[in-house]
């Protein structure tokens, strides 16, 4: 007769007891996690986190309450577990887990890791550590009304990184207000000031710099006590932003100061920020006017829409904006709210001056009104009921793990609507290491297209080696027969090298670069192609994917688009409010595992494409191959969604 402890079997809930489990953030899923590993019976459980925790938080991470603002996230989630089994084992670390301190060794001590994350860095970097240290990952992720759970192992299932996906649709807020590194940061923030300054004011847009940015200040105590400098019990008192822009007339000279001067001015006291950055130049309007050039009022060839105007075109139309819609804000009389349209020609504009002049700030190229309309889109708030559903599902494909069952493990999609079983949670079988992967192959190998007599070693190693393959510390070689050093992970050693081009050390077409990240235990071959021109702002194509810029658009009516901010990955344009029926024409194929299709079966089988759901609360889609299933099985009812949509937590 089998032994039972709770609803485990003996043998089961002993190893709960036993085994060391991680936990990789602390915030809308990690909470509920946390809760749910203390309850269910594991004891030992180390979490990690590197975020303290705001005001927006509470609504949805209910480990917390208003007397923490500003404190660690990972210890006071830690601390309110214990209220729920005081006899568990948790340690907390207030820390990012790409600190070289976490290294193969640390990941090794663990029977099982947990994501709980909400950025693709850090996701692909614990997917590095857990491969290297041969330990089973459970990913997680969600998307609004949508869910993922899937579990990683080597050598058996595809790693997190095996199919590619479209560039991140959600951000921390410290990376909007503080650190922007792409366009669609400043195109969120300027959608944020407008509702700051013209709309429905929300904890969640604040636009002002961050103070209690855990980048900023790694001490814990150095954070809490910036967070809660001017609040009492955790509960911040801020200024309205509406109410201060009301009391100067909506002055849009003080405005633009205040912003794109004092606020910049600002961050840069926070100086541990622009350490390993690019520190962002404030602009003066006094300055920019007395210095304006007679060319750059001139309006250029081409289509209006489709025109980048100058640093003072975008001052004069932030002005002009700024001047109609408080007239706007005026005529609708007091205690009055602008909605945010992109089909409104003011609120267009001053998304598109405000986005750009913050561009320019932090040294990206400014975008043209057009690819700006087609970037911004609707965004949606996190939902705690799909957060607790997923990590309620992370503990059970956590049991079968522990129980020795991972072949019965399965990825599992939570869906908005019912399929044709009645059924919102689809599980699916986990499908092999892609052959083709750049991170979990045997000889992980790539082909880079770039101007090897533009590209500078500085760009090698931040913009493709950092950014687009998620080495943390690469150390890179030449392989010309000398084993010439091109970039040092050692602090200094290759420094002077950052400002030379490629070409400068004799690399030109069919050069093999090899780049080591020890801490990641991760080699990389990288062959590369030069070529003379790439599309505008395209710096380097990865050979087999589409650009970043411009994916091309899906032309097959079964494949899901991407959960995007008002576009397919930037593609097309969404210039209504209300997408077309088919902006999200998807089909699911309905996996329940109840049934094989035998290889001897008569039965008629047809192929579908499992929907592509959104990966890790970022509004990521990860593409899973089709699987074939029974007829009866294989199709589902469209979802008919509005415009497309950003998931915020």
């Amino acid at each position: 007769m089998v032994q039972l402890v709770g609803s485990l079997r003996k043998e089961l809930a002993d190893s709960l007891s036993t085994c060391k489990v991680l936990v990789v953030g602390a915030g809308g899923i990690g909470c509920e996690l946390l809760k749910n590993l203390v309850l269910t019976g594991f004891k030992n459980i180390e979490v990690i986190d590197l975020d303290t925790i705001d005001v927006s938080n509470l609504n949805r991470q209910f480990l917390f309450q208003k007397k923490h603002v500003g404190k660690s996230k990972a210890q006071v989630a830690k601390e309110s577990a214990l209220q729920f089994c005081p006899s568990a084992n948790i340690i907390a670390y207030h820390d990012s887990v790409m600190n070289p301190d976490y290294n193969v060794e640390f990941f090794r001590k663990f029977m099982l890791v947990m994501n709980a994350l909400d950025n693709r860095a850090a996701r692909n970097h614990v997917n590095r550590m857990c491969l290297a240290a041969d330990i089973p990952l459970i990913e997680s992720g969600t998307a609004g009304y949508l869910g993922q759970v899937t579990v990683i192992k080597k050598g058996m299932t595809e790693c997190y990184e095996c199919q590619p996906k479209p560039t991140q649709k959600t951000f921390p807020g410290c990376t909007i207000r503080n650190t922007p590194s792409e366009p669609i940061h400043c195109i969120v923030w300027a959608k944020y000031l407008f509702n700051q300054l013209f709309g429905e004011e929300d904890a969640d847009q604040e636009v002002s710099p961050d103070t209690a940015d855990p980048e900023a200040a790694w001490n814990p105590e150095e954070t809490a006590a910036r967070a809660t400098a001017s609040e009492k019990d955790g509960d911040i008192k801020r200024i309205s932003t509406k109410e201060w822009a009301r009391s100067t007339g909506y002055d849009s000279v003080k405005l633009f100061n205040k912003l794109f001067k004092d606020d910049i001015m600002y961050l840069l006291t926070m100086d541990k920020l622009w350490k390993k950055r690019k520190a962002p130049t404030p602009l003066d309007w006094q300055q920019l006017e007395k210095s304006v050039r007679p060319q750059e009022e001139t309006p250029g060839s081409g289509l209006k829409d489709q025109q980048v105007l100058g640093v003072w075109g975008y001052c004069q139309l932030f002005q002009h904006s700024v001047e109609t819609l408080s007239s706007q804000l005026q005529e609708k009389g007091e205690g009055a709210e602008l909605v945010w349209d992109k089909d409104d020609p003011p609120a267009m504009d001053f998304v598109t001056a405000a986005a750009n002049l913050r561009m320019h700030i932090f040294s990206m190229n400014m975008k043209s009104r057009f690819d700006v309309k087609s970037m911004a889109g609707n965004i949606i708030p996190a939902i705690a009921t799909t957060n607790a559903v997923i990590a309620g599902l992370i503990v059970l494909e956590g049991l079968k793990i522990l129980a020795g069952e991972l072949e019965s493990c399965r990825t599992i999609f939570l869906n908005k609507c019912p399929n044709l079983r009645k059924k919102l949670l689809v599980p699916c079988v986990l499908d092999p290491p892609s052959t083709n992967c750049y991170v979990c192959a045997s000889k992980p190998e790539v082909t880079v297209k770039l101007n090897v007599h533009k590209t500078m070693v500085l760009s090698l190693q931040d913009r493709i080696l950092k950014e687009r393959f998620g080495m943390v510390a690469p150390d890179v070689q030449i392989e010309d027969g000398k084993g010439t050093i091109l970039i040092s992970s050692e602090e200094g050693e290759t420094e002077a090298n950052n400002s030379k081009f490629l070409a400068d050390f004799g690399i030109r077409n069919g050069s093999r670069l090899q780049a080591d990240d020890f801490l990641q235990d991760y080699t990389l071959l990288i062959n590369v192609l030069h070529i003379e021109e790439l599309e505008r702002d395209v710096e380097f194509e990865v050979v087999g994917e589409a650009p970043d810029k411009a994916p091309p658009p899906q032309t097959n009516q079964e494949e899901v688009n991407s959960i995007t901010n008002g576009n397919k990955d930037s593609a097309q344009p969404s210039t209504s409010s209300k997408a077309s029926a088919d902006d999200d024409d998807i089909m699911i194929v309905d996996s329940d595992e109840e049934e094989a299709v035998s290889s001897s079966s008569a039965a008629t089988v047809s192929t579908s494409t499992k929907r592509k759901h959104p990966d890790a609360e970022t509004g990521e889609t990860s593409t899973k191959r089709p699987r074939t299933e029974q007829s009866s099985a294989a199709a589902a009812p469209t979802d008919n969604d509005d415009d497309d949509i950003i998931a915020l937590d």
